[in-house]
């Protein structure tokens, strides 16, 4: 009786210690990674609602929730400034710059994998390697060729300018992707006499949707949140993306109108995260196709 006493006593505590062992190392983690990543959006949601007397009076107002919810820093937003258009062009340039980059990328990506010609695994380290190039060098030379091109101040010289971090990054990943899927289904197209076109369009991208999604995200993303390149190249208030003309446009000297600021960073923030909330199951596949090989 005092051995098996003694083995439930262990027992229970090993249990006890592993219970204990997975609340401090997953969950307690797992819920200050939660509160650090979703906090910024509360804030920016009650800032949004705040009209400016709770704004700037912490000693009467609770300054994590919102006492008298108002519209009216959306309604400044979007009645007395740009922001719809601002939002327009925002859009144009992420949806225009990612389809450049995803039709410059499957085409790089599945010749350096599938033509095998000498040298294809340096080629693919470069185009990687290019991507590590900070925008901030990037930006001068590529300033004078938007300048020499007559394209200042106009979203085409955003839409140029963008897949010139995007086509590497996506390059790389798909160069991935494509690893993934067998190599025989291409040969088996080849002997029947399809060409190398009919093969990437009929047979490698159907299957490489998810990979396509993936780096389709990622552009649109980055193109999004862009700042360097729409400040360097945009001077006119309607021209300007949202990232810059909300910092631009709504701060006028020492004065943050924070209410329309938090607004425009909410709005501008939505469309990026429904876009990942539709298509986060195919972001996921790609990137664990690619990781495996």
């Amino acid at each position: 009786m005092t051995k098996a006493a003694t083995a439930d006593d262990g027992s229970a505590l090993l249990s006890w210690q592993s219970r204990q062992r997975r609340v401090v190392t997953v969950y307690v983690p797992l819920l200050i990674f939660v509160f650090i990543l979703l906090f910024p959006f509360y804030w920016m949601t009650i800032t949004t609602f705040k009209p400016n007397a709770e704004l700037y009076d912490y000693k009467n107002f609770n300054p994590f929730w919102v006492a008298a919810p108002t519209l009216a820093n959306v309604k400044k937003l979007l009645f007395e400034t740009s922001y719809p258009h601002w939002l327009f062009t925002t859009m144009l340039v992420a949806v225009c710059s990612t389809v450049l980059s995803l039709v410059s990328s499957v085409l790089a990506a599945y010749a350096i994998q599938r033509l095998r010609f000498k040298g294809s695994a340096y080629v693919g380290l470069a185009i990687y390697i290019a991507y590590l190039v900070p925008p901030s060098i990037l930006f001068i030379p590529l300033a004078t060729m938007v300048f020499q091109l007559g394209l200042f101040d106009s979203p085409m010289a955003l839409i140029l300018t963008y897949p010139t971090f995007l086509i590497p990054f996506c390059t790389w990943l798909l160069i991935g992707y494509f690893k993934s899927i067998p190599y025989e289904l291409e040969e088996c197209a080849l002997i029947d006499g399809a060409t190398r076109l009919q093969i990437l369009r009929q047979i490698t991208l159907p299957l490489a949707v998810p990979g396509l999604i993936s780096a389709g995200i990622f552009s649109f993303t980055l193109s999004w949140n862009e700042f360097i390149y729409a400040l360097a190249f945009i001077s006119s208030s309607e021209n300007k993306t949202v990232p810059v003309a909300i910092l631009t446009e709504l701060v006028q000297g020492d004065v943050y109108q924070w209410g329309a600021l938090m607004a425009g960073s909410l709005l501008g923030s939505l469309p990026v995260a429904i876009f990942y909330s539709f298509f986060v199951d195919y972001y996921v596949s790609s990137l664990t196709g690619a990781v495996k090989e």
